[in-house]
């Protein structure tokens, strides 16, 4: 019963799934979508802004954009790229939205505000030490309107955003991969390295180097491995979610994707490798032991490795 029990979310109806082609099919008509959530941002080019553009950043055609219209246009394209992932799922998988989001009966709330509380208060403190150790790396940027108008874009918009791909990635692919593999730990791998490697085009890449991505498929396992151990996406959801909205208000830098009308802006030269140790080999381990006390994860070489039965 204890075999049944753990690892549902990969194994609930497994047998009654599409083929995995299918999976493809689904994931393109979500990318045409998001291509048509980009036509507003068309509007928005100019000679003038073209000829100004970097090749190895596409984002500057945009700098002559208020960065809250250009973080609108950024994230509208999530928003019509989510419909079209509920079309998606309702209409060719005629799956529920619940299952893929978690094994449990109903979406568990809690998991998810426990997710997000628990990450934005080592956002937020993580920020504020750092601020206080190296305020020559910092400049204070806050003005009250232009910020109220990012907070509600941002609270609004960044839950699809973030949402979106961990849906797509936590949950449709995942369970695509579940069908076509047979096993647990081939989709946590392989959307993982997916998802890390479609960060390529962040400016943070042409900034920082290609070892960024280790950063991101990093995340990918983090989150993966959340959603595998406690058998839905919803602490995952927090997560994500924290990460990106805390980030685009507490603070923005020259060269990150999301350019806003944060509370401080990051003047120093970022550099890439003790962010990425102190992050893949310390918060993130010690995450998931929080989690684990918490949730009484149990069983992880069968929740991360075994084989799944069709039958």
């Amino acid at each position: 019963m204890e075999r049944n029990k753990i690892n549902r979310f990969l194994e609930n109806d497994l047998n009654k799934r599409l083929p995995f082609a299918w999976y493809l099919l689904g994931s393109m008509i979500i990318i045409i979508f998001s291509f048509v959530g980009q036509f507003p941002m068309l509007f928005f080019t100019s000679e003038e802004s073209n000829a100004v553009m970097d090749p190895n950043n596409p984002m500057t055609m945009f700098v002559h954009l208020d960065p809250n219209l250009l973080l609108f246009l950024l994230l509208f394209s999530f928003f019509i790229a989510f419909i079209g992932f509920l079309i998606v799922l309702k209409k060719m998988h005629r799956q529920s939205f619940i299952s893929v989001t978690t094994a449990r009966p109903s979406i568990d709330i809690k998991r998810f505000f426990f997710g997000f509380g628990f990450w934005g208060v080592i956002l937020i403190f993580t920020v504020l030490v750092d601020f206080l150790i190296f305020p020559q790396d910092y400049v204070i940027s806050f003005q009250l309107f232009p910020f109220l108008i990012m907070f509600g874009i941002s609270v609004i918009f960044i839950p699809f955003q973030s949402g979106l791909e961990e849906y797509i990635f936590r949950g449709y692919l995942m369970q695509g991969f579940a069908k076509l593999t047979k096993n647990r730990w081939l989709p946590l791998v392989l959307t993982s390295i997916i998802f890390g490697s479609l960060h390529i085009f962040n400016p943070e890449v042409q900034k920082l180097g290609m070892g960024i991505l280790l950063y991101y498929i990093g995340t990918g396992f983090f989150f993966g491995i959340m959603t595998l151990m406690d058998e839905g996406i919803e602490l995952a959801l927090g997560f994500h979610i924290a990460n990106n909205l805390l980030t685009a208000l507490l603070v923005t830098a020259d060269w990150t994707v999301f350019q806003t009308n944060s509370i401080f802006k990051d003047i120093s030269e970022p550099t890439l490798w003790p962010q990425l140790v102190a992050v893949l080999l310390l918060m993130y381990p010690i995450s998931l032991f929080v989690l684990a006390r918490k949730y009484s994860w149990s069983n992880w070489k069968h929740k991360l490795t075994a084989s799944i039965d069709e039958s």
